[in-house]
């Protein structure tokens, strides 16, 4: 079968991103090659790591196994909070590299805000410094809320590239998708198809829209991701899973299928890691 191909969006720093990618948390040593190669295999060309994930060098030989170009595949890392700083975040960017084995990273994201320690906004200074001589394709941020992202515009008047964050129908969050568009930045969904409980996967009215299309409950979610302009980033090691998240670009949900699926959402009930009390 042939890999499908994955349309892309682009970033405000003129970077084309494919459109859907691989996680890679908590997936580690050779079963982290494995999955990496396996998604290659299988048509994907963002893969997604993080300092916290312990498994850049395992992804950066999963890359260089794959028999693709460096510059065919694009990465996305992130760093912990003990590099919030201009010269820090230049300090992890060059570990990062070290341990995956490159001598660029596509999109670097400050992990977490962590507002308790007060130093995000030298963290986006820091990333904006590496933009500017070429080190990395585009600014990202993880886990920022509106007012975290408000302040940095407010204080450096950088608008990032890319806000990766917990979402998905269940938890759609209206507040932070409404900011990033109006500004112009892309919302990147981690855990796009809910918790490990796989209720969503479970989720009758999915299976209902799906069994339309003739679409799992999962590729229902991706596309509704797909379709609300998301770039969704499931995480996986199972080569079969992997190849049906990447099988949702040739059907479309309907506006009514649309509504129904973020009719959904949880709101302030949502389980959602607060990210003004949590972070590394």
């Amino acid at each position: 079968m042939t890999a499908p191909t994955v349309p892309t969006v682009t970033l405000l720093n003129g970077l084309n991103l494919p459109a859907l990618g691989l996680g890679t948390a908590s997936i580690l040593g050779d079963d982290a090659v494995a999955a990496v190669k396996a998604a290659i295999s299988a048509g994907y060309r963002l893969i997604d790591t993080a300092e916290n994930y312990k498994n850049e060098e395992a992804v950066g030989q999963g890359i260089r196994e794959s028999g693709l170009d460096r510059d065919e595949i694009l990465i996305t890392s992130k760093f912990n909070k003990a590099w919030h700083s201009v010269d820090g975040v230049r300090q992890a960017w060059q570990a990062s590299c070290e341990r995956l084995g490159v001598d660029h990273i596509d999109v670097f994201l400050c992990h977490w805000p962590n507002p308790d320690q007060d130093r995000y906004v030298e963290a986006v200074k820091g990333l904006k410094a590496l933009l500017d001589d070429g080190s990395i394709r585009a600014i990202g941020v993880s886990n920022f809320k509106p007012t975290h992202l408000q302040r940095v515009l407010d204080e450096t008047g950088i608008v990032p590239d890319l806000n990766q964050i917990q979402l998905s129908p269940y938890a759609n969050r209206a507040d932070a998708r409404a900011w990033a568009a109006e500004h112009g930045m892309v919302t990147e969904s981690w855990s796009p198809i809910g918790g490990r409980d796989g209720a969503l996967r479970g989720d009758p009215l999915l299976a209902e829209i799906g069994g339309r299309h003739g679409k799992s409950a999962a590729q229902v979610v991706l596309r509704w991701h797909h379709q609300m302009g998301l770039v969704a980033i499931p995480r996986s090691s199972n080569p079969g899973r992997m190849a049906e998240n990447l099988d949702i670009f040739d059907f479309e949900l309907t506006d009514d299928e649309m509504a129904q699926v973020t009719g959904l959402g949880k709101g302030a009930e949502a389980e959602v890691v607060d990210s003004d009390n949590a972070g590394h």
